[in-house]
């Protein structure tokens, strides 16, 4: 029966093509398919890359134009400290000698600050009289230090604030 229906379909197929009718419809080969999709694919991509690419020039670009300018700060020297350190019992005394800079954002900062020396030299008097010689080892005791005092600078001349404390010398004898 199966094959009655095959050879019938063949047989519709050729008087449609002898009367003139519709062709017969083809598929598509698969290896046209896949170079179609491909080619889709890579159009996509360049066109992907191109807003990527363009947009963070532009955003780059932008910036540029719109970076303000930095004014360039000051700094402010404040008077060496000779302090000696916390020692336990009878152990020979040691000393810290420390040079400090403050960077302020202008020049107008600095007149706010020399009202309040006073305060911020007895607030680095107190703090580096505690310390302990072990406090000071390698730079992560010095980077603890320089954020303790920023921190104590900042609280003695509230509401002005400064930038860094910046150290010119440290010297633990």
């Amino acid at each position: 029966m199966a094959a009655a229906n095959a050879s019938a379909a063949a047989a519709d197929a050729e008087v449609d093509a002898e009367e003139g009718g519709a062709p017969a419809k083809r598929k598509l080969p698969l290896k046209l398919i896949v170079i179609g999709a491909a080619a889709l694919l890579l159009v996509a991509a360049g066109v992907a890359g191109y807003f990527v690419f363009a947009g963070k020039k532009e955003k780059a670009e932008e910036a540029k134009e719109a970076a303000p300018v930095a004014k360039p700060v000051v700094y402010f020297e404040m008077p060496d400290l000779l302090v000696n350190l916390s020692s336990p019992g009878g152990e020979r005394a040691q000393y810290l000698k420390i040079k400090i800079v403050l960077e302020v954002a202008d020049q107008a900062m600095v007149q706010q600050i020399q009202p309040a020396m006073p305060r911020v030299m007895d607030a680095f008097q107190t703090y580096l009289r505690e310390l302990r010689p072990t406090d000071l080892d390698g730079s992560a005791g010095v980077y603890r230090l320089k954020e303790e005092l920023t921190r104590r600078v900042n609280a003695a001349i509230e509401p002005a604030r400064i930038n860094a404390v910046l150290f010119k010398e440290i010297l633990v004898q």
